[in-house]
């Protein structure tokens, strides 16, 4: 008997003009959110019924004379809790609930009103990655000017918003003309007087928010430091040739000093030889 009044309480609303569209109903994965079941004050309460429209159309919740059901089979089984005030509250939320949601209310005159609610699911927003890219001016070793690009995102999050706040100041905007992609990238000019002046990036969507905080400055400072690749092989190149040709000459000598030796050599031994032959004719002859 309950089952079938039930069913024809939804055939009925269904044939029934919407009463109210409320405003949208924000949460967070893993969180919970309040689904309110709003009547005109005049109207006494004695039956509601709680449904998912999109992008399934499921029943969730019934209260029928004080009675409070929830156990329907439906993605939301488990997750669901009908207050006494008939307001539903989901919990803990997932990134597929985002969706259209109806409750239909039947006053002890039997008269109806239906509201329709749209919940809309976020991912909580993960801290910000901010990196820092630095054009230094010519003269490297003491920078008065350094030009900044700073570079701030998160992955596979939607309905981002990005903005900038500069640390330590009354006014903590940032100039519009320095943003660039939505806000992810802010360009900056700075000297010695921004040396402890930091920026945060700031990411948000409707339920969170997160941010990275930066000292440009630092970037500045320790890139000045540094030998860049082209000043590395103006030194290293010069040296490593002059090396080369020093071995090359100091081969040339040895190998011809090393020629010279034994042709002397050879000419002392023929000039041995021949004074033994003489000898021995001489010898020859005397006997």
């Amino acid at each position: 008997m309950a089952a079938r009044y039930l069913w024809s309480l939804l055939l009925w609303a269904a044939l029934l003009p919407i009463a109210d569209i409320g405003a949208q109903v924000q949460g967070q994965v893993g969180g919970s959110v309040l689904l309110v079941a709003e009547h005109p004050p005049s109207f006494q309460v004695r039956e509601a019924i709680w449904r998912s429209l999109w992008p399934l159309e499921e029943l969730l919740a019934t209260s029928f004379r004080g009675s409070l059901e929830t156990l329907y089979h439906s993605r939301f089984l488990g997750r669901t809790l009908l207050h006494s005030n008939l307001s539903l509250e989901l919990r803990p939320l997932e990134s597929g609930d985002s969706g259209n949601f109806s409750v239909l209310l039947v006053d002890t005159g039997g008269r109806a009103w239906t509201q329709i609610l749209q919940l809309k699911v976020y991912d909580a927003v993960p801290r910000p990655m901010v990196q820092v890219f630095i054009a230094l001016s010519r003269d490297a070793q003491h920078p008065k000017t350094c030009q900044a690009l700073l570079s701030c995102w998160v992955p596979n999050i939607s309905d981002i918003t990005y903005s900038w706040r500069r640390e330590g100041t009354v006014d903590f905007g940032i100039e519009p003309h320095g943003l660039f992609m939505d806000g992810q990238v802010l360009r900056l000019s700075l000297g010695p007087r921004d040396q402890g002046v930091a920026y945060s990036c700031i990411v948000s969507n409707p339920v969170s928010w997160d941010l990275t905080t930066v000292t440009p400055w630092e970037s500045c400072h320790h890139e000045a430091g540094k030998a860049s690749y082209k000043d590395v092989l103006l030194v290293v190149v010069p040296v490593s040739l002059l090396l080369i040709l020093a071995g090359l000459l100091s081969a040339w000598h040895w190998g011809l000093c090393a020629g010279g030796s034994p042709a002397g050599a050879g000419g002392k031994k023929k000039k041995d030889v021949r004074a033994d032959e003489m000898a021995t004719e001489t010898e020859n002859t005397l006997v």
